[in-house]
């Protein structure tokens, strides 16, 4: 009788240093639920707001009817750092505890995870791990940066301004004039955040500078973004490296003026989640399309979440890609893909996956001059 084969060991990290912090944490302890025991051990790593990496035994639990999401603190588990040795990859603490990771799940929303940082130092680290490499997480955090892309790839996009702190700090006048060549209401938000943080929705000239002021609390650079008035917000999940495929578009209905922070991680009444969306065949297909081709405009692998806003009959605009989305329980993503025919707990499977396909295809790479050239 040959020996059951090794588990899979999935480091899974969350947390960080980003105001989308406790939105990661939650979003981890739903993927490790949904990680197959037979197959993979799940190792969490919490990250705490200050940078430094805990091997926990699970992710701190949302506490129901708290009004708050859980954090990673200080002293929460084993400090740890990743360390390479030969071949292997592990996490070691000072006390000599070494645990080998066979593949990193980043579950980090924001800067200095989702934006190509944490990427770049498990690129170095040479292991393999889940979603987009460092050029992609770059560009889907930076919302002013992908719309230029998009539009590059024929993509249509929302109207939209760019402001950098120091602009605004210099000539405010003229901040507010380009903001008023967009017309009212418009949003305002920071450039280089997600999970909706920071972002206000301005009906007047008088309510830009507060909020201006709050974008500029979580980025140096802001968007400002004409208001679709009268859209449905359609979200489409891609899945892939090389041949990316979409799921089906899912619908997001919110209870209040948007689809704000509250109403994503905090009030599951407040808003519908409509999967699929009830859309004709024909812009099923365009979403799709578009969500594929977004997806590639910014070399992507592994995932990505693409969000539109539509208008009957069929004007259909890009907002943005996300290319860490949302894995709590009311999360579009996963649902999109349990309405596609592919359940949770194999979405997960077939994300490893394809961070094991990407590593061991970028691993056949040469890194020495081959002296034919």
């Amino acid at each position: 009788m040959s020996p059951a084969p090794r588990k899979r060991r999935v480091a899974i990290l969350f947390g960080g240093r980003s105001a989308e912090h406790e939105v990661s944490v939650v979003s981890a302890g739903s993927v490790i639920r949904a990680l197959d025991p037979e197959r993979y051990e799940a190792v969490p790593i919490g990250i705490t707001r200050e940078g430094t990496w805990h091997l926990m035994a699970a992710p701190p639990a949302l506490v129901p009817g708290s009004g708050r999401l859980p954090g990673v603190a200080e002293g929460s588990g084993i400090a740890v750092e990743l360390a390479r040795e030969g071949d292997e990859t592990a996490l070691v603490s000072a006390e000599g505890l070494r645990e080998p990771i066979d593949v990193v799940f980043p579950i980090l929303h924001g800067p200095y995870g989702e934006d190509g940082t944490v990427q770049g130092m498990l690129e170095l680290a040479g292991i393999p791990y889940v979603g987009a490499g460092v050029l992609a997480s770059a560009v889907g955090m930076d919302k002013a940066v992908q719309k230029v892309l998009f539009r590059a790839a024929g993509l249509p996009v929302v109207e939209h301004e760019v402001v950098h702190e120091r602009d605004w700090e210099e000539d405010r006048e003229a901040v507010e004039a380009r903001a008023g060549h967009l017309g009212y209401p418009i949003f305002a938000k920071p450039a280089t955040l997600g999970s909706s943080v920071g972002i206000t929705k301005v009906g007047e000239p008088g309510r830009l500078v507060a909020a201006l002021e709050l974008a500029f609390r979580y980025a140096g650079k802001a968007l400002l973004e004409r208001a679709v008035e009268g859209a449905r917000e359609i979200e489409c999940a891609v899945l892939g490296n090389d041949d990316p495929v979409a799921s089906l578009p899912g619908e997001i209905v919110p209870g209040g003026e948007f689809y704000d922070y509250r109403a994503k991680y905090l009030d599951e009444e407040g808003t519908r989640l409509i999967v699929p969306a009830d859309l004709p065949e024909e812009v099923v297909e365009e979403v799709q399309r578009m969500a594929v081709a977004a997806f590639r405009a910014i070399d992507c692998s592994g995932m990505a979440r693409v969000d539109f806003f539509f208008r009957e009959p069929r004007d259909l605009i890009l907002n943005e890609i996300n290319t860490i989305p949302g894995f709590t329980s009311v999360s579009m993503y996963p649902k999109m893909w349990e309405a596609s025919g592919l359940p949770y707990p194999e979405l997960i499977d077939r994300l490893v996956e394809l961070a094991v396909e990407r590593h061991q295809r970028d691993a056949k790479r040469g890194t020495a001059l081959d002296e034919r050239t």
